[in-house]
């Protein structure tokens, strides 16, 4: 039947009073000392063990005996109620029709396979033969789920199975699984597209037993085994969060696991430690197993340390089920208790489904070369469905001509349905968007509008934000001296007109929050912030746990402002907060990393889902990273957030010069590109780029290369006169100083991004070439601003042009930007570089040989003979 996970049990759960009544015991007999043999327990020595501790020994025996381990929970009501579920005689009594009804679904599930192999025997479709009992398990987790309330249901799972998941559980028409494996349809022009077996799919419809409708999402997914999970929880929780369902009483997640990556991927233990955090608990998700005993061709003795896949779950105390995958009835019952555990304790469950992988890996692979003798044994079994149906008509319960009927039916749906599929012309990736937008696009998926407005406020909204910026809105609050200080400065700042970099920041949140825009800032230290700069999260100092958030005292009907510190996990947190973008357009989701170069343990989440997403899904997402980058002479490590990685998955062609109308260049290039890249220089760009992300008519990802030592750099301040109404994000910031009186006279147009802009205005001051030497900033690395880069390179016809960066050679944004440039000037100029030489690692971890470095390559820069000769 069903079996527990084990492990030792807390001392009072043995103390209760059936348990004692049951061994005939009461309190005073439980410390009493015997002596034992070696062998009443295995592994064991003659040893004086306390009564208590033989009795738990012997009922753990006994459970193992009848397929039920024992409970490792430190919660007496939990185990008690588990053991109500397992310990009572003749628990799984099933009614004619609930048999009759499993019995239909297993057919759906195993003819379902049959078909696809009997059409396309020579085709990849990780299917799920030998544990067939997964569709009629996930069927009994809706059905009870949806019994108890639950009106939403996010789904993850790898590939095996999922085109049999998408026809018996979301119920996708199967005509359109089918044509999926037409290679002669054209495919539409939507994107990349992607395999069939990696598809997601939304849809809303009644569930049969309950009567009741149910919206399921299967999350579309990548190769990569686990990814999807922590994506899925962020889904879960921003649907809960968007219904005000604070307790996970109507939307809920299950997650599909394989055995050895269950066991195998880290993230699957990142995202076990979301699972009762404040911010981040989905309020119970219920994990299945598909555990067919084998990891590709590596078998469990060398792919795990622990005796059971599922034992990471132990970490937060979840119950594990363990249960024989050919016993569909004991399936079934014990994915009604997972589901009623869930609704009642709102804690994550695992069932796991001992099964069998009747094929290879795939289809076309041949197990019997690693492991022989287990594909003896399995080419032995019968099925599972066969089994169950021989059982069934030799209880009367159903006959063998129902039965065959049963099959008949269904076979005939799948021929119809395959008749129909021939006559697809157009493979359309939307039919299987997994996050739909309603109301966002048009009918036919376009923007409602390709302009955006101008993301400026008026002086009134700014100097109260920057009031709430600078306050208490507390009464009775005691904030600790330092931050006094902080909010007097950021009170000047306002009195002056200005703002630095936080309360750049502060604006464009206060402003998004008044205009109804829900704000998510999620990372390792956010509330304060890495370099102690934000403090959106106040502490009192004489009172534990109380704080205020002043951005939730911007207005009174404001969206609400949710900031949190994460878990020290970027690879699960980040997925959490993409899976919390995908739910609506209409919030800010942003993740921060603790320094930029720890985004590279996301960097599965990057590279599978932020940046190609909307090409393999048509799925838009407008989630923020801001990754603090820079040199300062701190070493190769939180120096470098390796803009160059990023760069490099941009979209767009650097030898093509865009044909768009100059009135539309700036928001065609936006709504071509797969992401926006961006290096601010001001605060006030900053707070355009953050408000132009929602106040754009699409969704695109932005990576965001934030500052360091610019945080408090006393020249890289805002003037509320660059965030008034008329003012926008500016993608390229061009020079503004006595270069511009005598443009023919320029010798030399340094382009530069970030920070290195003001070490270069510094250097140009102390050389004096203030009016030989134009510098310009280019803000949005990507989409690249072709047409502004031309209006500089035109404006100074007699002008070198330089690129300088920070950054080494090999890394950076130089083999980004050059052929751009090049582009730009019809490659009738050459460009320069200026910066430092290649390098492997990111950056010196000596201060002088830092200060060296960086002396040398503004050497180069404004030496006006350094590149004569060359060519």
């Amino acid at each position: 039947m069903a079996a527990i996970d084990p492990g030792p049990p807390p001392s009072d759960i043995i103390t209760s009073n059936d348990k004692l009544e049951f061994y005939g015991l009461d309190e005073s007999d439980l410390d009493k000392v015997f002596r034992l043999p070696t062998t009443t327990f295995i592994g064991g020595s003659e040893s004086t063990l306390p009564l208590r501790e033989i009795i738990q020994r012997l009922e753990m025996a006994y459970c193992q005996s009848i397929g039920v381990e024992f409970m490792f929970i430190n919660d007496l009501e939990q185990c008690q109620w588990i053991r109500q579920k397992f310990e009572r005689p003749g628990i799984m009594q099933f009614t004619l029709e609930e048999k009759r009804t499993l019995l239909a679904r297993m057919v759906r599930s195993t003819r379902f396979e049959e078909f696809l192999q009997r059409k396309w025997s020579s085709e990849k479709r990780f299917g799920l033969e030998g544990c067939e009992s997964l569709i009629p398990a996930l069927k009994t987790i809706i059905d009870k789920s949806s019994m108890n309330g639950v009106e939403s249901i996010i789904m993850g799972m790898p590939h095996r199975g999922r085109l049999n998941v998408l026809a018996n559980v979301i119920r996708k028409e199967l005509d359109q699984i089918f044509c999926q494996f037409d290679s002669k349809l054209e495919a539409a022009d939507e994107g990349s597209g992607d395999v069939k077996y990696h598809l997601g799919m939304w849809h809303r419809r009644i569930n049969r037993v309950t009567d009741r409708n149910i919206t399921l999402s299967l999350m579309a997914n990548p190769s990569h085994l686990e990814a999807v999970d922590p994506v899925v929880q962020g889904k879960t929780k921003a649907e809960q969060f968007y219904c005000g369902d604070t307790e996970g009483n109507r939307v809920m997640s299950i997650l599909l696991h394989g055995d050895a990556a269950f066991a195998g991927q880290g993230v699957v233990y990142e995202t076990f430690h979301l699972s009762d955090l404040p911010s981040y608990t989905t309020h119970g998700t219920i994990h299945v197993v598909v555990n067919n005993q084998i990891g590709f061709t590596t078998d469990p003795r060398v792919a795990r340390s622990s005796s059971y896949p599922t034992d990471v779950a132990k970490v937060v105390n979840a119950p594990i089920f363990h249960v024989n995958a050919d016993d569909p009835e004991a399936v079934m019952y014990v994915c009604n208790v997972a589901a009623e555990w869930r609704a009642t304790f709102h804690k994550d469950v695992v069932v796991d489904l001992v099964c069998y992988r009747r094929n290879g890996h795939n289809e076309m692979d041949e197990p019997m070369f690693t492991q022989p003798l287990m594909y003896k044994q399995i080419k032995k079994q019968k099925g599972v469905l066969q089994k169950y149906a021989e059982k069934l008509i030799a209880e009367g319960a159903v006959t063998r001509q129902e039965y065959e009927e049963e099959i008949a039916k269904y076979d005939k749906i799948c021929e119809e349905a395959h008749a129909r599929s021939k006559d697809e012309k157009i493979l359309h990736i939307k039919h299987w968007l997994d996050s739909p937008w309603p109301g966002f696009f048009n009918m036919d998926g376009q923007p409602k509008s390709m302009t955006s407005p101008s993301t400026g406020l008026t002086e009134e909204e700014l100097g109260h934000i920057g009031h709430i910026a600078s306050s208490v809105p507390v009464e009775d609050f005691t904030i600790h001296g330092g931050l006094s200080r902080i909010l007097k400065g950021r009170a000047a700042m306002v009195g002056q007109r200005v703002c630095d970099w936080a309360l750049g920041e502060y604006m464009a949140f206060g402003s998004l929050l008044k205009e109804g825009t829900h704000i998510r800032l999620s990372g390792q230290d956010v509330e304060r912030g890495t370099f102690s700069h934000r403090h959106h999260v106040l502490h009192d100092q004489n009172v534990d746990k109380r704080i205020c958030i002043p951005m939730n005292h911007i207005a009174p009907n404001q969206a609400p402002y949710t900031v949190c510190n994460s878990s020290l996990s970027e690879y699960g947190v980040l997925g959490f907060e993409l899976g919390f973008a995908m739910a609506s357009p209409n919030a800010l989701v942003l993740w921060e990393a603790q320094f930029g170069d720890f985004h590279n343990t996301a960097q599965c989440i990057i590279d599978q889902f932020i940046c190609p997403g909307q090409a393999k899904w048509v799925r838009q997402n407008g989630i923020v990273l801001l990754l603090p980058h820079g040199m300062e002479g701190m070493g190769p490590e939180h120096s470098s957030a390796r803009p160059e990685r990023f760069l490099q998955m941009c979209n767009e062609d650097p030898d093509a010069y865009p044909k768009f109308s100059a009135e539309e260049f700036a928001v065609r290039q936006l709504y071509d590109c797969n992401w926006i890249i961006v290096n601010c220089s001001t605060p006030a760009n900053y707070f355009h780029v953050l408000r132009r992300q929602i106040l754009q008519p699409f969704r695109k990802p932005l990576i965001v290369f934030t500052p360091k030592s610019l945080l408090r750099h006393p020249d890289a301040k805002s003037s509320f006169d660059d965030m008034l109404p008329g003012t926008h994000f500016q993608r390229l910031i061009p020079d503004s100083g006595p270069v511009c009186e005598k443009p023919d006279g320029v010798k030399r147009i340094v382009f530069c991004t970030g920070k290195v802009y003001y070490e270069l205005t510094r250097e140009r001051k102390n050389r004096g070439m203030d009016n030989t030497v134009a510098i310009a900033r280019i803000e949005q690395l990507s989409p690249f601003p072709f047409d502004q880069v031309k209006v500089e390179t035109d404006r100074y016809p007699n002008a070198d042009l330089v690129w300088c960066q920070e950054e080494h050679k090999n890394q950076g944004y130089y083999d980004y930007v050059k052929p751009r440039l090049r582009t730009t000037v019809d490659r009738t100029r050459p460009v320069w570089y200026a910066g430092r030489g290649p390098a492997a690692a990111p950056a010196t971890g000596n201060k002088a040989a830092h200060l060296v470095e960086l002396q040398r390559f503004l050497d180069t820069a404004f030496n006006l003979d350094a590149f004569t000769g060359q060519s």
